[in-house]
């Protein structure tokens, strides 16, 4: 199936069923194939793959990636796109965006899919599953200027921390909800917009009507926004990111004081979701 526009996604996304779906949002054009293989073998039933005018998608798509054509860059990717998505699909369909570049792991990915996890959120009466973007950047720069490079990817083991979400009509603290940093927009807070230094997404959610995905990367119910259920500890996940290097690493605003990512907190990434639970970046919630 091809779309030419979020709105003919709306209006025929139904008919590829329930089954998990991920939308891919393709900024440009690094490391899409490996984007699409990567959630086909974390077991998505179905990609639908963002492409602005200028980002071609790659030859030989595989029948399960579904292209949407945009017929222009919208200010806002994610919103766009995301909330046509959420108009189409069936009630309580699970549904996962992120950007090109960036790679979902679930608790145990190394051996239960991605549905699995889904499925036993839903059997927790969760309706979503917060993430957390752990940034990935390369060993070094000299045959990496984009900062991108699977293999030999690095990631921070420390440095990353909470806030309360502070509810400013009501002068008090969310329930359940924090506001996570970390990362590379921590260390290069200087080049991040303040509301863009966050890490944590919603980024896997069941659709249902009226939701939306704001600005922010959090979603119109609260309670998809909390990072544990209130009887218990929930599960989350993680979204590791080469899109903050990638773009520290190429902006002219920040290029040129960005000689390395590399520094004492770093480490070399596995390609392991055991790895990100045991640095405690990503909680497998009552599910062993």
């Amino acid at each position: 199936m091809e779309f030419t526009s979020p709105s003919d996604m709306t209006a025929r996304i139904r008919g590829l069923g329930a089954a998990p779906l991920l939308m891919i949002l393709c900024e440009d054009a690094v490391e899409i194939d490996s984007t699409i293989t990567h959630h086909l073998s974390a077991g998505f039933g179905h990609i639908v793959l963002a492409l602005p005018p200028g980002v071609a998608a790659p030859a030989g798509l595989p029948p399960q990636v579904h292209p949407l054509h945009l017929p222009e860059r919208p200010d806002d990717m994610a919103t766009t796109c995301v909330n046509a998505l959420i108009d189409g699909r069936p009630e309580g369909a699970w549904t996962a965006w992120l950007y090109n570049a960036e790679y979902l792991f679930t608790p145990f990915a190394e051996t239960r899919t991605v549905g699995e996890a889904m499925t036993f959120c839903t059997e927790e009466r969760r309706d979503a599953i917060l993430t957390f973007v752990v940034d990935l950047y390369a060993e070094t720069l000299a045959t990496a200027p984009n900062a991108v490079d699977r293999d030999a990817a690095c990631m921070d083991e420390v440095g990353y921390f909470a806030l309360a979400r502070w509810d400013k009509e009501n002068d008090e603290a969310f329930d359940r909800q924090l506001d996570f940093h970390g990362g590379l927009r921590w260390r290069f807070e200087e080049h991040i917009p303040w509301e863009r230094r966050r890490i944590d997404r919603v980024a896997m959610f069941r659709a249902r009507k009226g939701l939306r995905l704001l600005a922010d990367h959090t979603v119109t119910d609260p309670e998809m926004c909390t990072y544990s259920a209130p009887w218990h500890h929930s599960m989350t996940a993680c979204i590791t990111s080469f899109r903050a290097a990638k773009a520290l690493s190429t902006n002219p605003g920040s290029r040129a004081a960005v000689t390395t990512f590399k520094w004492d907190g770093s480490v070399p990434f596995e390609w392991r979701a055991q790895q990100l639970m045991d640095l405690g970046l990503m909680e497998p919630g009552q599910w062993f």
